[in-house]
């Protein structure tokens, strides 16, 4: 007897595979599975936010990202290899989806060399840059986009590199987060209302 593929409508939950994950640990460990969950979620957060400053700074300091930037949106020269070519490509991408945030959030908050726009000036695509920036057309990456946006790019297609070693050691850390910080915080704010029952 035959079993059937599973069908695209019986697709799980877009974050059953981590539930799952959790709820193996919490067993194991006898951590409580919402303290876990909810180690994870912060931890997760954690391991972004640590390495996304981390390459910031450092492809500022050395003064990289616009070099990396201007590499990936050259077009392939003829003697490049296939896997060069298809890297590139994917790094591409990766730059370009990176770009949009950067733009996005810059022109929000007024960081990485974007000018801050009100609301109506950022759905109506208004932009206000400085001299030293250009920025992320509709039809791809331009290719002299500098300054602090090109680190951020840089910085968030690297951090976005890194998921699946972030999920692990976030998985990884999540009991022992649990156990030392979130289960004595949460058991310390509840003490008084213990005492009044």
């Amino acid at each position: 007897m035959s079993s059937k593929p599973p069908s695209s409508s019986s697709k799980p939950p877009r974050f059953a595979l981590y539930r799952d994950a959790l709820k193996a640990i919490s067993t194991k460990t006898g951590a409580p599975l919402p303290s876990l969950v909810f180690s994870f979620a912060v931890l997760h957060e954690i391991t972004a936010i640590i390495p996304f400053a981390g390459f910031f700074f450092t492809a500022r300091s050395m003064g990289i990202g616009s070099k990396l930037v201007q590499t990936a949106s050259d077009p392939p020269s003829p003697n490049e290899s296939q896997l060069s070519s298809w890297a590139k490509s994917q790094f591409r991408d990766v730059l370009n989806e990176s770009g949009k945030w950067a733009e996005r959030v810059g022109s929000r908050y007024g960081v990485f060399g974007f000018e801050k726009r009100t609301r109506e000036e950022r759905e109506h695509g208004i932009l206000r840059m400085g001299d030293e920036n250009v920025r992320l057309i509709e039809s791809g990456l331009t290719s002299q986009l500098a300054g602090d946006a090109a680190n951020a790019v840089l910085a968030y297609g690297l951090t976005k590199m890194l998921l699946p070693v972030r999920i692990g050691l976030s998985l990884w850390l999540s009991p022992a987060f649990s156990r030392n910080i979130v289960e004595p915080v949460r058991l310390t704010m509840l003490k008084p209302f213990r005492r009044r029952m």
